[in-house]
């Protein structure tokens, strides 16, 4: 039976979730008003009146990734040996907006994605973090920020989204724990390559120390 809610706040979390199940079970194209409605225990109706109409509803899933995103650049290891079997094991708990990108991929096309502006943001945040690590010393200076933005996705995203191939590969399912071990502790090794040699970051730390006010070695005159 379709009813209604008193309490507005409640109401509209419940639409959320019913309208995240859907968007998760057969992507934007696919799922259904109706559908969604009927699982929140609402009628079409007031749906709207919360949400507007479909595609403002998806944007406000999308919006819980955006912010989930956040919260995850922001409590990121600076230690790039921790900082990829971190996203890997959030990667584990987010399988919700990993199929909702998959549905995306498949349907969008060229059509510009819902959203994008918004999400942009938490990617443009996330190659400044790693911009941070660079002039730090903690982070190879010559890997552009952005590619390895996609590159840390794809080593930890893509056992989620393919979890066949990665079965085929290892023998081992994603979702054995065997398998997140033997992942976590390559991407901990992996992770170790990507820190620049002890002179290497000393010297990037030197620069950075120079570039804020202190004039280059070769600049400085004894008087």
């Amino acid at each position: 039976m379709v009813t209604s809610s008193r309490d507005p706040i409640r109401t509209r979390e419940r639409i959320l979730r019913s309208a995240r199940r859907e968007f998760v079970a057969k992507g934007f194209a696919g799922a259904r008003v109706n559908a969604i409605a009927r699982a929140a225990s609402v009628n079409k109706r007031m749906l709207y009146h919360y949400f507007g109409d479909k595609e403002a509803l998806y944007r406000a899933v999308l919006r819980e990734g955006i912010a989930t995103n956040l919260d995850l650049i922001a409590a990121a290891p600076a230690d790039p040996a921790e900082l990829l079997p971190f996203l890997f094991a959030r990667a584990a708990k987010r399988v919700d907006g990993i199929r909702l990108m998959q549905w995306e991929a498949l349907s969008a096309g060229d059509r510009k994605p819902i959203a994008e502006e918004e999400r942009r943001k938490a990617w443009i945040e996330g190659a400044e973090r790693l911009r941070d690590a660079q002039r730090a010393g903690r982070l190879h200076q010559d890997l552009e920020a952005e590619y390895l933005v996609l590159a840390l996705m794809a080593l930890t995203i893509f056992p989620r989204a393919f979890p066949q191939v990665a079965q085929m590969v290892t023998g081992v399912r994603p979702s054995d724990p065997e398998f997140q071990q033997r992942q976590a502790r390559f991407l901990r090794h992996l992770g170790s390559h990507l820190r620049p040699s002890s002179s290497a970051a000393k010297a990037v730390r030197a620069a950075g120390r120079r570039g804020a006010g202190a004039p280059p070695a070769e600049a400085r005159v004894s008087l």
